[in-house]
């Protein structure tokens, strides 16, 4: 049994190695994570700390992205607001990921009125769009980063819980499950050692495709003025300073909207890849 899923894994492992938009997006993924994690440290200069007699000043020697309408440095704020836009981004997956994944599984196990209350719950929440919930709970919580991530794990858990549930009402009939009920297994020790196991891949994938989505809701709630306070760096407040000066400093809002692109892109290329060398459907 062990030597068949070995080669089920390298089989698997051999397909991701040979999908080039999952190399590319593991390559981006990677580099934004290492960014997120060194950028403080390596920031040429204090992201915070104001030059007015350089504001809005074009890319150059001394300061490689350019300066703000503060005279702030754009790199050292793109390399902090990394690791902000990834922390929320990663705490946010693990949450919903966490919660949806047990909703999902204890209500698809369960079935009946209870499996019947909670996808009605879910699709009530599913029908508001997410960004809107959001910047909803962002205005009544006030800005800040711990609002920010709980504004949007209030609706992250529900693809999960979706997902999850589909995936155990098709492995609750399939033997092994079948062999632990007549054995007599409780339902939390069905569902810890014999469902969740098998429903990793599935979460994995959506959990690559949360966390860009993540990263763009927390971008876009800063953007307004819900999200990171100031004056720590976002990528989404950074592009609303700069939307003033699209014509005077363009870079002052392209830098960090390129960032947002090359993380989401590299994400979703991860996902994508993820997603055929597991052979996962309807993950998305």
């Amino acid at each position: 049994m062990s030597g068949a899923a070995d080669t089920g894994r390298r089989r698997m492992l051999r397909r991701f190695l040979a999908h080039q938009g999952a190399m590319v997006g593991l390559a981006l993924s990677c580099g934004m994570v290492v960014l997120a994690a060194v950028g403080p440290s390596i920031a040429p200069h204090d992201p915070i700390a104001q030059d007015l007699a350089g504001r809005l000043s074009p890319p150059g020697a001394g300061h490689w992205l350019g300066q703000d309408s503060l005279g702030r440095d754009v790199l050292s704020r793109i390399l902090v607001g990394a690791r902000v836009s990834l922390s929320v981004g990663v705490v946010v997956v693990c949450v919903s990921a966490t919660i949806g994944t047990l909703v999902g599984a204890i209500v698809g196990l369960a079935g009946g009125w209870v499996d019947e209350v909670a996808m009605r719950l879910v699709d009530v929440l599913l029908a508001f769009p997410g960004i809107l919930l959001a910047i909803a709970l962002g205005a009544v919580l006030g800005p800040g980063l711990d609002h920010t991530v709980l504004a949007l794990c209030v609706l992250g858990w529900v693809g999960y819980a979706r997902l999850v549930r589909g995936q155990v009402l098709a492995l609750r009939e399939r033997e092994f499950v079948q062999a632990a009920v007549a054995l007599g297994a409780g339902r939390a020790r069905i569902v810890r050692k014999h469902l969740i196991p098998n429903l990793l891949a599935p979460v994995l994938v959506q959990a690559t495709f949360g966390m860009a989505s993540a990263i763009v809701a927390e971008a876009s709630l800063s953007f307004l003025g819900l999200g990171v306070v100031p004056p720590t760096p976002s990528w989404g407040s950074m592009i609303d300073d700069g939307r003033l000066y699209l014509e005077q400093a363009p870079h002052v809002a392209a830098f960090p909207g390129i960032a947002i692109l090359l993380t989401v892109l590299g994400l979703n290329f991860l996902g994508d890849g993820l997603r055929d060398a597991l052979d996962v459907k309807g993950s998305s």
